[in-house]
């Protein structure tokens, strides 16, 4: 009994992504360059909210945070995807595969959760005007960010000791390019029912929560919008939140139809193509959204570019 409630397997084997040879060279290139774009992108986000006192709001505190939680994600699965790629045999511990999944998962859920946060100022803002800098004290603001890890630290703490918990006693090669849950429950040995009863209660509770809390908020600053009598005056108002609203589409379509769409015999083949999209694209686009879409992040960066050019032409 002792022995069949031990782990046999101790390193599990990717699929990746191909195993075509002539497809492995275009696909390293192609995952290198959207890696360095979301490191620039989100490290230059996060550089100039913290440089440019006018960007020292509530609204760009949770777009700094918001940049991290992609920076932080980005960095626990890009690395080893590249290794991988030109790897004859993509292997990695079960140690490592409980601390990749464990790290994606807590990055994951904690920008779910701080889209919520963000959605919430941004109802503040148009909807209280007036009580926006009592509402959104600095106090309220860290906890509307410590309170999203936090619910992300059990969430994904809770998964990753129930599914690391469980035996693997063979085979002991995941069907995708990093260690995500559905995968790996397919190896177990036992059944898997109560784990993905806790999944889906975790999972369920912060996509409710958050999606919540987004679209009561969005429901409460269209309403706002719609009394705006002039178009400049509605057009403003929009703007402070198309953003937002652009990011949140993009997470939570991309998330609905991974996890919450009915299953296949080729799911898990379809969702390694989705899950590049929200692993991969996702934290390089949110930089590009809010640089490209907000004329504050335009004007900081301009403002930045000149400070250096000034300074260049101060040492020369």
């Amino acid at each position: 009994m002792e022995g069949k409630n031990q782990t046999v397997v101790t390193e599990f084997v990717f699929l990746g992504l191909t195993d075509n040879p002539n497809q492995e060279t275009v696909l390293f290139i192609t995952i290198l360059f959207v890696y360095l774009v979301t490191l620039g992108g989100n490290l230059g986000m996060i550089f100039l909210i913290w440089v440019d006192p006018r960007l020292h709001t509530p609204m760009y505190f949770f777009l700094s945070h918001l940049s991290f939680v992609d920076l932080s994600s980005s960095l626990s699965i890009a690395p080893k995807m590249l290794c991988d790629i030109f790897a004859e045999i993509k292997g990695i511990s079960f140690g490592g595969c409980a601390a990749q999944m464990w790290f994606f998962g807590l990055f994951v859920a904690t920008e779910c959760l701080v889209l919520a946060s963000m959605a919430y100022d941004r109802y503040t803002a148009i909807c209280k005007p007036l009580l926006y800098p009592l509402i959104m004290s600095p106090q309220v603001c860290v906890l509307l960010v410590v309170g999203p890890y936090a619910i992300a630290l059990t969430s994904t703490t809770t998964h990753t000791t129930f599914t690391f918990c469980l035996p693997f006693c063979g085979p002991n090669v995941i069907n995708h390019f990093f260690c995500d849950i559905s995968p790996l429950l397919s190896l177990a040995c036992v059944d898997t029912g109560i784990n993905k009863l806790v999944l889906f209660v975790f999972a369920g509770a912060i996509g409710v929560l958050s999606g919540l809390i987004i679209l009561v908020s969005y429901m409460c600053i269209l309403r706002v919008i719609l009394k705006i009598q002039t178009a400049s005056g509605r057009q403003k108002a929009f703007s402070t939140c198309s953003s937002h609203l652009t990011t949140v589409t993009i997470l939570y379509g991309t998330l609905f139809f991974i996890y919450v769409r009915p299953g296949s015999s080729s799911s898990l083949d379809i969702n390694k193509v989705i899950s590049m999209f929200y692993t991969m694209m996702i934290p390089m686009l949110n930089p590009l959204i809010y640089s490209l879409r907000n004329k504050e992040v335009r004007e900081a960066f301009r403002r930045s570019l000149d400070r250096k050019h000034v300074l260049i032409v101060k040492v020369t």
